[in-house]
């Protein structure tokens, strides 16, 4: 049996060392880039991961600090507390966290990918490997025939053992190559330079280390390892593989969602490799995949882990997707959504494997929703796309299960955030795991030994694709070193997108200093205006423009006001409306902003307008009559209807007590603190609660 040149069987660990030294390479001008977009509401406005020590209180208070979701991701809000008690409020120093998570993930992402072409190639036999020891005994002639064919044996597995080898080898090599290839695709950019989507890649370092543990027990479970022993390993090595297998696709899913919810994905992507590589079999004597059993104890271990669960959450969440109030705030509906879902998948393939930087533009606000199947018409054509994609999964799922395996993994990420839950419609970070799915798919198609059919073409293919994704990282990487140059690079990349005008804009303005000569000043109105005028846009660009020209003392349009109040009547607000108007009010309130009452007062009456209003938009407008209007029994009101539709929420409830102290109303302010102190975990409250008791107490003593 011919087996690799020695060398060969090393030439991983170089093509490792050589995508971590790359991939470090690409990323490094990006470091010293400034904090975008979703890292203002999550990180540098958001008190809670700013600690300002360790304490046990200080840590609770940060794990549960995050806006993101109302699972608050705590592990993710405590790694980015753990960076500023190390060094404060640099996104450097995040970035530089979030490239080692990535160079992580790398190695998961071999060990994975080696894992699962070890078990592609040895699928349907074992590969437990008896040895046959010689005695030196005097031999009759039926002793002598029978001592013949255990010599056959012997060299018949000494020659699989061989076999083996050398396909462990290439499988080594051809890892790494998918290791290299997904640690420089340019879609994945946005889950290292993007501080916030830390998240993401956290909770992949967790999926990924799942299905690496997943993979491992079910090939102990069929015996598919070398055995260098007498016998085989029996129910031992069965029960530690299926308990191996049980807790990989549990604990990581329940501390991954610590991270992010799409941690919860792990079970499906356990199931699909069941499912194509090792089928639901348990080891029989017989090596032949088609006489295999099922495997009672797996199906039910996911019938426990996967089916119920997700049954459950469905029933959990189905009544409020069928509500009309909980679509409101998009431009979508379910089945427009699911329509253009269909498109945006089939973009997320192209921008994948054959990226532009025109596509891979990070802000998407500009896409257009598919209204039917025929509008546009390419929606029915992905539609048809991607059912053949899933065709092709049961098509090559015997031939070339990776292949299969990758597809399936891909469609099976796209299934949580490009279905029916109604988030924004695209992000490329959504695609930080979905990516691994495709390169699995094609890689190994690509990296065949030299004797296959076309295997040149495909080598220099193969070459040719990591260069490019190499190159498109770095460029791209470079851009976000600066963030004026990002600015402009993003609104360059995506013109029609109201988010990358208004970024530009709003960059302007910060390089500005709020200084009506400077000429980045002038330079802010352009993009803020083509911004406001975009289809589909928030009132953040009417927003900046008020902010920056009340900041500066320079007249405000009346265009400005007239624009944002109509926004805020046609569509209830969304979380951009809502940081917009409560920006406005804290500029009011700390005298840096002249702003005409009247108008204020019009915008949030039309964004109140809507049914069930979000307690941020009441507590917002609570503030403002507070401290601004001067209205403190409407300020008390609103922000106690912020505490009703919020309940869980303390922060709303310190300042309707604050509102209720500064009223010399202390019997309620005393009954509102003992409300306080049951979402006090872990002491998390306690410095706020001890505050307001000793507020309490000086009133009382007045």
């Amino acid at each position: 049996m011919m087996r690799l040149p020695p060398t060969w069987s090393s030439w991983y660990r170089w093509v490792l060392a050589a995508t971590f030294v790359a991939t470090m390479a690409a990323y490094w001008p990006g470091l010293t880039g400034g904090f975008l977009f979703d890292d203002y509401p999550n990180i540098v406005d958001n008190r809670g991961v700013q600690p300002q020590d360790a304490s046990v209180p200080s840590l609770v208070s940060a794990a549960l600090s995050s806006p993101s979701s109302e699972f608050k991701r705590p592990l993710a809000s405590l790694s980015f507390a753990a960076n500023y008690l190390a060094t404060g409020l640099d996104p450097y120093w995040m970035k530089l966290t979030n490239l080692i998570i990535h160079l992580l993930n790398g190695l998961l992402v071999f060990f994975l990918s080696r894992a699962l072409l070890r078990s592609a190639l040895f699928r349907g036999r074992s590969l437990a490997i008896v040895k046959v020891p010689s005695v030196a005994v005097p031999l009759s002639s039926a002793d002598s025939v029978s001592a013949r064919q255990q010599d056959t044996k012997a060299e018949v597995a000494v020659d699989r053992h061989d076999r083996e080898t050398t396909q462990n080898d290439r499988s080594d090599i051809v890892a790494s190559l998918i290791t290299s290839s997904w640690m420089l695709l340019p879609i994945n950019l946005t889950g290292v330079l993007y501080v916030v989507q830390r998240m993401e890649s956290m909770a992949n370092l967790f999926v990924l280390l799942g299905l690496i543990g997943y993979v491992a027990g079910r090939q102990r479970m069929l015996g598919n390892v070398v055995r260098h022993s007498d016998g085989y390993g029996g129910m031992s090595l069965r029960t530690k593989g299926f308990l191996l297998s049980f807790l990989s696709i549990t604990l990581p899913t329940a501390l991954g969602i610590l991270a992010k919810e799409t941690a919860v994905m792990l079970p499906l992507y356990a199931a699909l490799a069941e499912w194509i590589l090792f089928r639901f079999a348990k080891p029989t004597p017989s090596q032949q995949n088609e006489n295999r059993t099922l495997d009672f104890q797996v199906v039910t271990m996911f019938l426990l882990v996967l089916v119920i669960p997700m049954l459950l959450g469905l029933a959990w969440i189905l009544p409020g997707l069928l509500r009309p109030s909980t679509w409101a705030i998009r431009d979508f509906t379910m089945e427009t959504r699911l329509l253009s879902e269909a498109r945006i998948i089939v973009d997320y393939i192209v921008w994948t494997l054959i990226p532009t930087p025109n596509s891979l533009s990070f802000y998407h606000d500009d896409f257009q929703i598919s209204t039917g199947l025929l509008a546009p018409w390419t929606t029915v054509a992905c539609m048809l796309f991607l059912a053949a994609l899933f065709s092709l999964v049961l098509w090559l799922r015997s031939r070339r299960p990776l292949a299969a395996l990758g597809i399936a993994l891909f469609l099976g990420c796209q299934m949580l955030t490009g279905t029916i839950i109604p988030l924004e419609l695209i992000y490329e970070h959504r695609n930080y795991f979905a990516s691994f799915g495709l390169i699995l798919a094609i890689v190994p198609l690509l990296s065949v030994p030299r004797a296959q059919s076309f295997a040149l073409p495909r080598h220099i293919l193969l070459v040719g694709l990591l260069l490019c994704w190499a190159t498109l990282t770095l460029l791209t990487a470079r851009a976000w070193g600066d963030p004026l140059t990002l600015a402009e690079d993003l609104a360059l990349r995506a013109p029609e997108s109201p988010r990358a005008q208004y970024e530009l804009g709003r960059t302007y303005i910060i390089y500005s200093h709020y200084d009506p000569t400077s000429p980045f000043a002038k330079l802010a109105y352009a993009p803020l205006e083509k911004a406001a005028a975009l289809p589909h846009s928030s009132i953040l660009p009417e927003q900046a423009l008020i902010f920056m020209n009340s900041r500066m003392h320079l007249p405000l349009k009346d265009a400005w006001w007239v624009s944002m109040i109509t926004k805020l009547k046609t569509h209830k607000p969304g979380v951009q409306d809502e940081s917009s108007l409560g920006a406005l009010t804290q500029c009011a309130r700390e005298h840096h902003c002249n702003l005409p009452a009247d108008r204020m007062t019009q915008a949030f009456m039309a964004a109140l307008s809507h049914p069930r209003p979000s307690a941020r938009l009441l507590a917002a407008y609570g503030d403002y009559a507070w401290s601004v209007l001067n209205a403190p029994s409407l300020g008390e009101h609103m922000m106690a209807e912020a505490v009703r539709t919020a309940p869980h929420e303390p922060a709303y409830q310190i300042t309707l007590i604050r509102m209720l102290l500064a009223q010399n109303r202390i019997s309620e302010a005393t009954k509102a603190i003992r409300v306080l102190q049951t979402l006090n975990f872990g002491g998390r409250l306690n410095e706020q609660i001890q505050a307001l008791e000793t507020q309490a107490v000086k009133y009382e003593d007045r």
